[in-house]
């Protein structure tokens, strides 16, 4: 919902505020060059303004919504509010919330959230949304019975007053946060297709990495629908950064992984991970990443216990980011529900093959190493030499 003739959305963000202002200037600018990217992609008319703390989309009116919508998907967004412009005096502040509260107020309790940035402004916060309601309460008052309800109110009429300009808006969409994309440095992505690993792919986005996603090919045991799976996957996740290139790096596996059912049953998933693992950071050095990422979180499979963990970490000299770690699996699937990756993480792909009868939860790196092949390492680091590049 917003005011008639909204014509820009007020954008907020968090933790690029806690920055010194050098490294707040570099990620609002990093900001506005991932927000004219998404409306460009939608086809969304628009013009970013660059502002100190908040950043606006300039559109029309019949685009208010798909801007806002846009924004919103913007990593470093904590929220946007599609907006009616207006100049600083009060009277037309006073006018525009008459004009928003007949057209959008129909019942209920009310309350206005006024805000004031510029100290020289002849009147205050506290003046302005006094004066506010009063105005509201006697442009309905005919039609209907208002209330006002300051702690939970029905509706929210907001005023945000900057230095030459004022702002009216009934909603703050949430963003995901975080901060903007290409923030921080890129890390390497397993995406598997599955639920967990698009989440956590986000997740890093989220957080301002550009991901690099790597899938590696099961061969027999993955197959054509357990790759599309994964393809489609960072289709969704390439919607919400259409600036960054999110072609997959396609790691052959299959031979590994007829030789590991083969030879092993008892700690074969470990070994399994420890290519996976290998072959990321071979490929992180080829493409320049720094880091890489994994779906994993603590517990949810035989594979992933704290121990566990530990004995396949140390495949890798890079750092493995896990941000779901401590995740109930009910708040990932949420989370993918969100971010629209669950519906196709969880076609029937038959990867589930490749473990073994009996698992091993208490694994120690000693045995493991016994009973893997030699030259398991090499593989991976070989078939990351061979990952050729496809287009999701």
């Amino acid at each position: 919902m917003h005011p008639p003739g909204a014509d820009t959305v007020l954008l907020r963000h968090g933790d690029v505020n806690t920055k010194s202002n050098t490294v707040k200037r570099y990620m609002e600018g990093l900001l506005v060059e991932n927000l004219e990217a998404l409306l460009a992609d939608r086809s969304i008319p628009g013009e970013v303004e660059r502002r100190w703390n908040r950043p606006l989309i300039h559109t029309a009116e019949d685009a208010i919504s798909d801007a806002t919508a846009a924004a919103s998907d913007a990593f470093g967004v904590v929220s946007a509010s599609p907006a009616l412009t207006v100049s600083t005096e009060k009277e037309r502040i006073l006018e525009a919330l008459v004009e928003t509260a007949r057209a959008c107020y129909d019942g209920g309790a009310f309350a206005v959230d006024a805000r004031r940035s510029d100290k020289s402004l002849p009147y205050g916060s506290e003046e302005l949304a006094r004066d506010g309601g009063t105005a509201i309460w006697e442009a309905v008052d005919d039609e209907f019975d208002p209330e006002v309800d300051l702690d939970d109110p029905d509706i929210t009429f907001g005023v945000e007053v900057r230095e030459d300009l004022a702002f009216i808006y009934l909603e703050k969409v949430p963003g995901p946060g975080g901060l903007p994309l290409g923030a921080q440095e890129p890390v390497i992505v397993l995406v598997s297709g599955g639920i967990d690993s698009p989440v956590a792919a986000y997740e890093m986005m989220t957080r301002g990495s550009p991901v690099i996603p790597a899938y590696v090919d099961l061969g027999a045991y993955g197959g054509i629908d357990h790759e599309a799976r994964a393809m489609e996957t960072v289709r969704k996740l390439s919607q919400y950064a259409p600036n960054f290139d999110m072609q997959v790096y396609k790691v052959p596996g299959g031979e590994t992984v007829d030789l590991l059912v083969s030879e092993m049953e008892q700690g074969r998933m470990l070994s399994l991970r420890r290519f996976f693992y290998r072959a990321a950071e071979t490929l992180a050095e080829r493409v320049n990443a720094n880091g890489i990422v994994t779906g994993e979180a603590m517990g949810q499979k035989s594979s992933q216990t704290v121990r566990n963990l530990g004995v396949t970490s140390r495949a890798a000299r890079l750092p493995i980011h896990r941000p779901l770690l401590t995740l109930d699996k009910q708040d990932i699937v949420a989370k993918a529900r969100e971010i629209d990756t669950y519906t196709d993480s969880t076609i029937n792909a038959g990867c589930n093959r490749v473990a073994p009868d009996r698992v091993e939860t208490n694994a120690r790196l000693e045995p493991l190493l016994e009973a893997e092949p030699d030259d398991l390492l090499e593989r991976a680091e070989a078939a990351a030499r061979n990952a050729e590049l496809v287009e999701p």
